[in-house]
């Protein structure tokens, strides 16, 4: 696993004796903030998710911890997340529309989640006077080219102008995080890639030119951890995270898998298809425009507000900064892949075959 963070140790002091509203928590990454945010004894966390089937079985699995609520919700409801973010300290945003595909066909209804649904908790967080707000955003509100990215950009525009804006009474922080490919996520490539090797192929990929940013569920929510720690307010974080091409994901998988399956590798063919509408060959985590108002930290980059908060001075500035000149925008074609060998091991050290097995 990539040195991101730290210990949870380092951080778990933050968030202890906090009460905290997690939205989308019945999710990958927000399933994995929950597992976290237990550890650092919180004095309440309260979990809302749409899914009914899946905000059961958090409640079933957390029935025992008397400071986990867990409720049914959605963003687009501004009076459930106003009466949910009453007496909170942080709210941590998850919750979003996140398929490319079918954000492209059904576009109105992502922009009533990611875009209503972030001011929804803007102007709820303002209202009842919570101190840490963090959206959590994607590599594809970087010069997007679909509707899943625009409305991420939306969201993040959103919050930035919440920070500028709040008043000179108000000590509210209201950053975002940009992840890259979450590894293992649903819907993500991965489980898509275990289900057509599990039936002995073929493994589909939409362009062999493609190369993707990877993070672990764990790294994700780490990530989301420590950025609310050292967030100065409208700012964007951006972990540093290893490179893949696509096509090296496929060939490994099927060379750890095929055998547990009864394949031989040899059997498995690997098939182009061509790319997806508003898909990109190579992501992007920081624009050309965004690389001169950045900050390198040791395991992250801090993307500054492109204008200054109305009320008060802000000062970015931030423990183990390495850089404050960014020589090169931070994207997947610019940066040396992992080989073969190397995301072999990443893949099994971390365990991101090992839950859908």
């Amino acid at each position: 696993m990539l040195n991101i963070i730290g210990k949870m140790k380092e951080i778990e002091g933050f968030y202890q004796g906090k009460k905290i509203l997690v939205t989308g928590a019945a999710g990958t990454v927000g399933r994995e903030l929950v597992k976290l945010l237990v550890k650092c004894n919180p004095k309440e966390l309260r979990l809302m998710d749409n899914n009914e089937t899946e905000v059961f079985f958090l409640m079933e699995e957390y029935s025992e911890r008397e400071n986990v609520h867990c409720f049914l919700g959605d963003v687009r409801d501004f009076e459930k997340v106003k009466k949910l973010s009453e007496g909170m300290d942080i709210i941590i945003h998850a919750a979003a529309f996140k398929h490319v595909i079918l954000s492209e066909y059904n576009p109105f209804d992502v922009v009533q989640t990611n875009i209503i649904g972030v001011e929804n908790i803007i102007r709820a967080a303002n209202l009842c006077k919570v101190r840490y707000v963090l959206f959590t955003s994607s590599d594809k509100a970087v010069n997007p080219t679909n509707v899943m990215g625009a409305s991420k950009l939306m969201g993040e525009k959103l919050i930035t102008a919440a920070n500028a804006l709040r008043d000179k009474d108000s000590n509210a922080i209201f950053s975002s995080v940009r992840f890259g490919n979450v590894l293992g996520s649903r819907g993500s490539v991965v489980p898509v890639f275990m289900k057509q090797i599990k039936k002995g192929g073929p493994v589909t990929v939409t362009d062999r030119r493609m190369t993707r940013f990877i993070m672990t569920k764990e790294e994700a929510a780490r990530l989301v951890l420590k950025s609310l720690t050292i967030a100065k307010g409208g700012e964007v974080f951006v972990l540093k995270m290893p490179v893949i091409r696509i096509p090296d994901l496929a060939e490994v998988m099927i060379d750890i898998l095929a055998p547990r399956y009864g394949y031989r590798k040899e059997d498995i063919e690997v098939i182009e298809i061509g790319a997806k509408p508003g898909e990109k060959l190579y992501e992007e985590l920081m624009s050309e425009e965004e690389k001169s108002r950045s900050i390198e930290l040791k395991d992250m980059f801090v993307i500054t507000p492109a204008f200054k908060a109305i009320y008060r001075n802000i000062v970015y500035e931030y423990p183990e900064t390495v850089s404050e000149h960014i020589e090169k925008r931070y994207i997947s074609a610019n940066e040396e892949p992992m080989k073969k060998e190397e995301l072999k091991r990443y893949l099994l050290e971390n365990k991101v075959l090992e839950e859908e097995l």
